[in-house]
This record gives structure tokens, sequence and C-alpha cells, in this order.
């Protein structure tokens, strides 16, 4: 029976460094002769938050009493990912996590992609191993923040107004501390999941997972042995439809395409005239593909969806049929506020310009100039994408694919999905549960790969007039309190159900 052991004993670590728990195997070049590699000296011009340093460990006690201060703890870990290497990276949190979980008995193998890129992968044994295992993975970086912009240091992780306020407390730390505190609680007590649950705590999914997910199914894909089906994240959340509580279960999300755009001309003084002038090629690109409109097309989990707010509500909200369908954008933004963001972007490709660089001086005109642009596609629709895209940039600008990963579907029926369902009537019982298509990605598209199904499940219940759509990546990001309670009740139900 797995239940707490005393916490293992850590080795001698270097001035600055906490060191790795001796039980963890931590493999990859972040590592020289089992001493830490130095940490990131990525520059940062905020200010420091105050009091940043995770305590040393939650008090046990049930995941209610827990869940809050390893979302906290988490938080004050600072692993951003600028998507060029300069980073802290994630072996903070990650060796924190791995002894967390190392408290309740479990063995996490810890390994690196790269210098303090830092995933890593637990197995909790089910009652009946003989059953496929389900994979519950979750990611430690997160994206940029600015101090100047936010109310709150987004390092505190300080409670203010009932939240818990800090990069990632939605994407994703939130989660993580749930799984965390849920998997804790269970172990402490003895208990077993119905059937194995491999964990998985990961590095890099906000550039694409190429050093977290991706390396895990390519190097530690044994890990993963008999795994069929996973949960993560942005699911399992409510919004608020006419007056009734409505929780969107994620069941497809769009693929991902980021386009590096490059014009060249020629370079020369800037009082001159010059018609092969790089920056005005890029931003002429830029500015077509940004205006351009999309074709609307509703893929299968979107018109689920779509039937169900208008169960749920009496009022209909596209026109149509099939994937003909067109949305009546003021009703759905109506009901659903801005989570209507979501829903609008799931219905077509979209191509959002995100970044431009040219130039070095103002009287320079620079040979080169790029642009970033961030496309999504809908399924089956990549190749169409980056045709048009291509087509939209023109002869002059070149267009190099810098991330792609594929769309996904999955259904909205089976065991799993039963599960939780259930799990949130439990807490919930009026409320309406509904699939829905995510707009972004996840790291179900890497364990896509090895033929897992893929699910959205961070169960949170939500205040009404809280914008959770604009949390993500968002100033002023924060997770109510009580939604992270509500998050472990309704996530230890579909653990032991599972």
């Amino acid at each position: 029976m797995l239940g707490a052991r005393d916490p293992p004993r850590t080795r001698d670590a270097p001035d600055g460094e906490r060191a790795a728990p001796r039980h963890a195997e931590i493999t990859g070049d972040g590592y020289r002769d089992g001493v830490p590699t130095p940490p990131s000296t990525h520059a940062s011009t905020q200010p420091s938050p105050p009091s940043t340093q995770p305590s040393d460990r939650p008090v046990p006690g049930s995941a209610e009493d827990e869940v809050v201060g390893i979302c906290r703890d988490l938080i004050r870990i600072d692993t951003t990912n600028y998507g060029d290497g300069s980073g802290p990276g994630e072996r903070d949190a990650a060796e924190y996590v791995a002894g967390l979980l190392a408290e309740v008995g479990l063995e996490p193998h810890v390994f690196e992609s790269a210098p303090r890129r830092t995933s890593l992968i637990a197995r909790v044994e089910g009652a009946d191993s003989s059953r496929p295992a389900l994979l519950v993975h979750g990611h430690l970086d997160v994206v940029p923040a600015r101090a100047d912009d936010w109310t709150v240091h987004p390092f505190a992780g300080e409670e203010r107004d009932g939240c818990l306020w800090g990069r990632g407390a939605v994407d994703m730390k939130d989660m993580d501390a749930i799984v965390l505190a849920t998997v804790r609680q269970l172990l402490r007590a003895g208990e077993r999941p119905p059937r194995d649950v491999v964990l998985a705590f990961l590095a890099d999914e906000e550039a694409g997972g190429v050093l977290g997910a991706h390396h895990a199914v390519d190097h530690h894909a044994d890990l993963l042995d008999g795994v069929t089906e996973a949960v993560s994240e942005v699911g399992g959340f409510s919004v608020d439809l006419a007056g009734r509580r409505a929780y969107l279960l994620q069941t497809a999300e769009k693929g991902i395409m980021w386009l590096r755009l490059v014009a060249h001309g020629r370079a020369g003084h800037g009082s001159q005239t010059n018609p092969d002038n790089a920056v005005t090629r890029v931003a002429a690109a830029v500015a077509r593909i940004g205006a351009h409109e999309w074709p609307v097309e509703v893929p299968a989990t979107v018109r689920a969806f779509l039937e169900g707010v208008t169960d749920v509500t009496g009022r209909r909200v596209a026109t149509g049929d099939g994937t003909a369908l067109e949305l009546d954008v003021p009703t759905l933004r109506e009901l659903l506020g801005t989570a209507s963001r979501w829903v609008e972007a799931t219905v077509r490709n979209t191509s959002n310009p995100t970044v431009l660089e040219a130039g070095y001086k103002h009287n320079v005109i620079p040979g080169t100039a790029t642009a970033l642009v961030d496309c999504r596609f809908l399924p089956g629709r990549d190749a169409e994408l980056l045709a048009t895209i291509r087509e939209l940039a023109g002869p002059d600008v070149e267009v190099e694919t810098v991330i792609r990963d594929v769309a996904l579907e999955v259904p909205f029926e089976g065991p799993l999905v039963d599960a939780m369902v259930a799990a949130l009537h439990a807490e919930d019982p009026e409320a309406a549960v509904l699939p829905y298509c995510l707009s972004g990605g996840t790291d179900n598209k890497g364990f896509s790969r090895l033929g897992i199904a893929g699910y959205g499940f961070a169960p949170l219940r939500l205040p009404a007039e809280l914008d959770f759509a604009g949390m993500f990546h968002g100033v002023d990001e924060r997770v109510p309190l009580d939604s992270l309670r509500f998050g472990v009740r309704t996530f230890d139900r579909f653990l032991r159900t599972c």
C-alpha cells in the first residue's frame, strides 16, 4: 500500500542552489558529474518581488488546506519562458515538485532537455495496473510579465480580494497545485486510484513543448508505457450562460503554426530613395496577413458546443447547417462575455502578427526585416493556411516555419468523459457540461504522437464577473481561492473514479 514516508535527504549543493532530492534521477546536459550547472544569468530589468522564496514545504493536511500554499510557492518560483533560452528555466520548480511527490512515497524521474530546462514524470500505482494508464500533465513554465504593468508583482504570489495573484495563477500553476495537493492527499490516506496514473510536470509548453513534452516523447517514452488517455489544462472551468453555470470540457484544440517572415532589401542611408526597402516589404506583408478574413468552418466539437449553448439558454447562437454555420456574434458575446473570444477563433483559421524586428539606427535603412506571425489552424487545414500566408506575403518575402504542431479532436463520450462530468456534477449538480474547442494549444499535442487522447480538465468554479479568458497571458493574472479549493474537491472525485 502506498503511503507517506520520510522525505529523502539531499546532497550538498553549490551556493545559491537548492539541492535536488536524492531520490530523483536527474539526467541531461543540465548536470555535470551530479552537480547542477550554474543558473541562468538572464538579465532582468524588473524589480524583485517582495519575499518570493517558496516556503520549505506546505504544512501537511487536506488537499483544500494545501492547494493555495502550493500554488503560491510555484508562482514565487520564476519560470519565465522567453522562447529564446535566456530565462531561468524550470529546474527550481521541478525540484520543488519532486520533493512534494517524494514526501508521499513516489519516485519522480527528473530529466533535462537542456541546462535548467527540467521536467519530471512519476507513476502512481493503481488498484488495477492491468488497465490502460491515465496521464495527468501540467507545465511549469510561464510567459513573461512586466512588473510595472501589474497591480501586484507578478511573482509575489500575493493574496488579495479573495484571489491568488501572479504569473501562472491560471496558466497553469493552479492546476499543477490542484494535482499535487490531490495526489498527496490520496497517498497520505493510503489509497490508490483505480488504475495507474502517470504524473508529468513539464518544461517549455509556452514555446511549443520542444524541450518539454516532445522531448519526453522522444527520449522518455518508456515512462509513459501503457498510457492511452490524458487530462491537462484549459478545461473544466465554468462560465455563466444566461444565469446558469456551465463547465467547458476541452475536447479539441486548433493546430499551431508559428511563422517568421523575412524580407531582404538594399541597405542604405535613410535620406535616400530606396524602392528595395526591406522594412516596407515586411510591413506590407504583415498588413495583408493581419487584415485577411479567413472563411468560417465549424468543426464537430464547436458545433456540439453551440448546440449546447442553445439547449441551456434557449437562444440560437448560429444559423445554417453542418460546417456552413454562421455565428451570431453579438448574441454569443452577450451570453459568454470574454470567453466568446475563444469560440470566435475556433470557426476559422487565424493569423496574428505579433513581433516586428528591423533596423538599428534612425537614419540607416536595414538590409533585412523580419516579423513573427502566430497562426492557428482547424483540423486538416494546415497546408491551406500555409499556402494562403505565402500568397499574402508575396514573392519578395520569405516564409519560414518556426513551430508547427497538430490540431486535435477527441470524442465527448466514454468512461473518462463520464468520470469528469460526474465529478463536476457531484460538486455542482445543476450545472451543464459542454464540450469545446481551445483556440490555443497544450502539451496534449506532443503526447498525441504516442496515440494518447488528450482532454482539458482543470476544474474551477469561477465567479460570473471574472474575466477568466483575459487572465491567460494577461496583466493581473489571478485565480480565486475558492476556485482552487473547488478544484481539489472535484479532481479528487475524478481521480478516485478515473
